[in-house]
């Protein structure tokens, strides 16, 4: 019978080539040799022996790469071999990153952080997956995601310096401390690189657009005593635009348009309140005709809220184009560098060092700018006056085309960013028996965003004139046609214009030292201990223009949020590994936690605790449990005031008026039920710290040399979640309360004076609106509250094969699946919870994920197959769902010389762009999910050199 020792060594060994043959090898062997055979060729040569490894979720060196929680690890060359350029672009296929994030594409649509690339694990959102780099905290990105929370870019990781990502789905705030609620991505870059290797690789897409290049060198050099690793890239690709798709260009690409059919954007309309036929004021001959192939003069109709009919409003001018003039992607020019070295004192003694930094420009555009009434500082843009001219309450919509904006490269705002992370330290051994680590670093985050806008006031001036006075509640002003009808020239659109700029900085300084190794031996082996002591102190500022903050609002149709502060942190922690049999091991870890801010958040105390069983050889079963805690986001904390504006349904108004929201009765495009609001937030410093614990359990099986499989399951609850209660969220549970029927008009389940509806009252402001329903909503107050409780339970699973074909070559397979069997959401702590959150119409995020690649070598010749697949989402009109969605790369190389390799790829080789959803009637006409770069060709030259 094998010992312990012996039967861990052996497993481990059999797992080492089968990760190596699927690409994820560089977990546990050091980087190949630069002049050597590529990793990227085919199968690497399997390695003779494991040394002890650290691996994320536990700081204790063991031999075997699986333990009690499953560890995904993406290698570099797998990222190059799946056809990703960019770290970011490969993290958004794991399986376990089921949640909505905003990208390029909702960034370009409006969103608070257009810049930045999160990542959602389990669906609990952006701001509870921690991010690592080489073991360390990340700094957090400086804006907000969605205005509101604090979470870590991981679009700032520079490929040419990554070995490889683990990540690990699930608590581990027993190892890591704050944030680690449903995983930790921890980024391990290059060491010990030897020789040089310089990548070129250049690409476009098929639909037009969307050039991109890249340019890579890594390389290293050793001595007797010291080693450097170093490594540069540059990174370029271009904006994609919306009139670069043909699906996406003119409403005309409308899947479900109204019963009236499409119609054009509306760039000049002015009508009189409330919206009836005939209610359009028709421009004079030769006004839209003055923007030439731009605009058009159409007659816009519109459906009778009551009866469904159609309602003929009127002449204005329209374009079909307008709706293009945005970006999908971003343009960006990266560049990056990274250095490692070491000097080794003593043969117990060595020191490091390691420097990451990253500038870059990012560019893109949101819709173009409008006019939609006279504006007032402080108070922002009013919707409706009283015009003595037309002696009536009357609306207005007068959208800016490119050409008046003098192009629309003009239109375009730009970020600025550069991040850092230093770190240096000692390590080194104890009587031949714990080895020690003691380190500094330092990461910062600079982020400037220069935005183009309006200024509120000189267009007021310019259309509208001075305040004439007030009358039934409704400021009066009067018009100026002239004005109004004409197209603005590009110096007079400059004059009227401004550049609104953003300053944001985070950083966090963090000191730690540990110590691992084996404290005493027991009949089954060594117990095996890590303990750690840390200190740290994180901190940002957001310093938004002025200008746009919610009580000043000088900039048209535009606000923002500005804040800053700092935390200071402690923690101990310890962890044990204990052989309880030759086959049965269990893993132990705690940690305590001080906090010190202006939060009520004292202190955390978290463990978690595993089993590893191994019956045979081949065989491992396991099991865990651990507790999680995230202190409050700081922005949620420190927040000094944020707004935005953003278009909702008036519950109350549709309601009371007998329709039901979005049917025919309250439809989308009457402006007496769907208009803009201006929402505000600001920080609590009364929040909790979120909990949560998970547990999982699963196994590991090598059913042969070549093949093996893994299956778990996991359940993550996490409680007191802080959620920021959306505006939608505010005016339906208004409109319930007040009327007490809900969306369908069924009975509201909670009656006009309980605290809930006193609540949702409270935050929801209106003011008189004569000549229209019914009051209009004039304010919103949302912000942060402790009440959310999320469960989430669900299945990975993974399957590696790789065998040897002889004559025919060598194959390798990877297949990996997640799967969400349930999802339960409460979001006050007085509503039902609900246990259908997975299967909710609302609920966009996806059920389950597959990811899979093939991969052949022969000689100098290597070919491999990627797909990702996307489970159904439901349809937007929240009726049924929409079909599952696959992505296929496929990339060949060939090695021309030993140390010369081309290689082409193709990403979405069948050109996909989204699954049919026919009731998808809202720009861009498709989920933001998915992607609408379509098809992308590139080739690569791979030189390596001594």
């Amino acid at each position: 019978m094998k010992t312990a020792r012996t039967a861990v060594a052996h497993r481990a060994h059999l797992l080492a080539v089968a990760l190596s043959i699927a690409l994820a090898a560089p977990a546990i062997a050091q980087e190949t040799s630069a002049t050597g055979p590529d990793p990227v060729a085919g199968p690497a040569a399997e390695p003779s022996t494991l040394d002890g490894i650290v691996v994320t979720g536990s700081r204790i060196k063991r031999a075997s790469v699986e333990g009690p929680s499953p560890v995904v690890v993406i290698s570099s060359e797998q990222i190059q071999r799946e056809g990703f350029v960019t770290v970011s672009d490969a993290l958004e296929t794991l399986t376990q990153a089921s949640g909505f994030i905003e990208n390029d594409l909702v960034g370009a649509l409006g969103g608070f952080t257009p810049n930045g690339s999160p990542i959602n694990l389990r669906g609990l959102g952006p701001s509870r997956t921690l991010l690592l780099i080489n073991g360390r905290r990340a700094t957090d990105y400086p804006f907000p995601y969605g205005g509101q929370s604090n979470f870590q870019n991981f679009g700032n990781i520079p490929a040419a310096a990554v070995d490889r990502v683990e990540i690990l789905s699930g608590g581990a705030s027993a190892i890591y401390g704050s944030d680690a609620v449903a995983g930790v991505v921890n980024v391990v870059l290059k060491t010990d690189f030897s020789g040089d290797r310089l990548r070129l690789r250049a690409g476009t897409t098929t639909e037009g657009g969307g050039d991109f290049g890249s340019l890579q060198w890594v390389g290293g050099r050793t001595g007797d005593r010291w080693s450097l690793t170093y490594a540069f890239e540059y990174f370029a690709d271009e904006p994609l635009w919306g009139f670069q798709r043909d699906f996406m260009d003119s409403p005309l690409d409308n899947p479900d348009p109204p019963s009236i059919g499409a119609q054009p954007t509306a760039i000049m309309r002015l009508w009189r309140v409330p919206l009836t036929a005939g209610a359009y004021y028709a421009p004079p001959p030769g006004v839209c005709e003055q923007f030439g192939s731009e605009a058009e003069r159409y007659t816009f109709r519109t459906t009778s809220a009551s009866t469904g009919a159609e309602v003929v409003l009127g002449e204005g001018c329209g374009s079909w184009r307008d709706i293009g003039y945005q970006t999908i992607t971003n343009g960006n020019d990266d560049l990056s560098a990274y250095l490692y070295g070491t000097w080794r004192f003593s043969d117990s003694l060595e020191g490091w060092a390691s420097l990451q930094g990253w500038d870059s420009t990012a560019k893109l555009a949101n819709p173009t700018q409008l006019v939609a009434g006279p504006h007032i500082d402080g108070l922002g843009v009013l919707q409706t006056w009283y015009d003595p001219q037309f002696g009536e309450n009357m609306n207005i919509r007068r959208i800016f085309t490119p050409q008046e904006a003098g192009g629309i490269g003009n239109l375009m705002q730009r970020f600025e960013e550069r991040s850092f992370d230093l770190a240096f330290g000692l390590r080194g051994t104890i009587a031949d028996r714990f080895d020690w680590d003691a380190t500094l670093g330092r990461a910062e985050y600079d982020s400037q965003r220069y935005r183009p806008r309006l200024l509120g006031a000189a267009i007021s001036d310019y259309y509208f004139g001075p305040l004439l006075g007030v009358t039934g509640g409704v400021p009066i002003y009067e018009l100026d046609l002239d004005r109004y009808h004409t197209a603005l020239t590009p110096q007079q659109f400059a004059a009227m214009s401004t550049t609104v700029v953003y300053d944001a900085n985070s950083w966090v300084n963090q000191a730690s030292f540990s110590v691992s190794g084996d404290l005493f031996q027991l009949p089954a082996g060594a117990v095996g201990m890590a303990a750690v002591v840390e200190a740290s102190a994180q901190g940002y500022t957001l310093d938004t223009d002025r200008r746009i903050l919610p009580d000043v609002r000088e900039i048209y149709n535009l606000t923002g949020t500005s804040g800053g502060g700092e935390r200071d942190r402690y923690a101990v922690g310890v962890e044990f590994s204990v052989p309880l049999l030759d086959s049965l091991r269990a893993n132990l870890a705690g940690r305590y936690d001080k906090y010190d801010d202006i939060t009520n958040v004292d202190d955390a105390r978290t463990w978690n605790a595993g089993l590893e069983w191994r019956p045979f050889d081949r065989l491992l079963v396991r099991g865990s449990y651990a507790t999680s805690f995230k202190a409050p986001d700081m922005h949620y904390v420190f927040n000094e005031g944020s707004g935005g504006f953003s278009a909702v349904i008036d519950y109350y108004r549709c309601l009371s008026s007998g329709g039901t929201p979005n049917t025919s009765s309250c439809p989308s495009n009457d402006p007496d039920y769907v208009y803009s609001v201006f929402a505000t937030s600001r920080g609590e410093p009364t929040l909790r710290e979120e909990t949560g614990d998970s547990w999982g359990a699963g196994f590991v099986w090598d059913i042969t040399d070549g093949l093996s499989t893994s299956l778990d399951y996991y359940d993550i609850t996490l409680k007191d979640a802080v959620t920021t209660l959306s505006s939608a969220y505010i005016i339906e549970a208004e409109g319930g309360c007040r009327t007490g029927l809900g969306r369908n008009r069924q009975p509201y389940p909670y009656a006009l004076d309980s605290a809930f509806c006193q609540e949702i009252l409270a935050r929801v402001t209106r003011i008189p609106a004569p000549g229209e329903p019914s009051d209009r909503i004039d304010e919103i107050r949302s912000g942060p509250v402790n009440q959310s409780t999320r469960r989430v339970t669900g299945l990975d699973a993974n399957l590696r094969w790789r065998f040897d074909g002889g004559q025919w070559g060598a194959f390798a397979t990877e297949l990996s699946w997640s799967h969400t069997l349930r999802h339960q959401r409460q979001v006050f702590a007085t509503d039902a919870v609900e246990e259908d959150w997975r299967d909710d119409k609302t609920n966009f995020d996806f059920r389950s994920r597959i990811r899979g690649s093939v991969n052949w070598s022969r000689d100098d010749w290597n070919v491999n197959v990627f797909a990702t697949r996307y489970g159904s989402l439901p349809n937007w009109e929240e009726t049924g769902r929409i079909a599952p969605y696959i992505l296929w790369n496929a990339n060949v190389g060939k090695h021309i010389t030993r140390d010369l390799r081309l290689s082409f790829f193709v990403n979405n080789v069948f050109n996909k762009f989204h699954p049919r959803d026919d009731s998808f009637d809202t720009y861009p006409f498709f989920y933001y999910s998915y992607s609408p770069v379509g098809r992308e060709v590139s080739a690569q030259i791979e030189y390596s050199f001594d």
